[in-house]
């Protein structure tokens, strides 16, 4: 079992930051995979970063590769994506998830926060 609780989500204007937070507990050893997807009104889930915790290799998606960055911190069990130059077209509710992998489909990921609204005004 893990948990997952997200944190950091908001309204920013249009090339402005935000730092998305997600706490992870459990038994997070059996979970390598960490990732960030995102799911718009009326759109897919749509992948956006994920990255293995014990080796660190990251994982973007084209349309915010050079503006997100996802990371984590080993001693806080907390994992982090900071999203710089943000544009209005990323607006959506944003999900950390967690499995044994680290793919692009959210079927690698068994574990999901409860999501956290990102808008961004134009």
């Amino acid at each position: 079992q893990v948990q997952l609780v997200e944190s950091g989500g908001g309204l920013v204007q249009a090339g402005g930051s935000l730092r998305l937070y997600c706490a992870a507990s459990g038994r997070t050893f059996s979970s390598d995979g960490m990732g960030w997807f995102r799911q718009a009104p009326g759109k897919e889930r749509e992948f956006v970063a994920s990255m293995s915790w014990r080796g660190g290799s990251t994982y973007y998606a084209a349309s915010v590769k050079g503006r997100f960055t996802i990371s984590r911190d080993n001693a806080k069990n907390t994992l982090y994506l900071q999203m710089n130059s943000l544009k209005p077209e990323d607006t959506a509710i944003y999900y950390c998830a967690a499995g044994s992998l680290y793919g692009s489909s959210p079927d690698e990921y068994d574990y999901w926060g409860q999501g956290t609204q990102v808008t961004v005004s134009s």
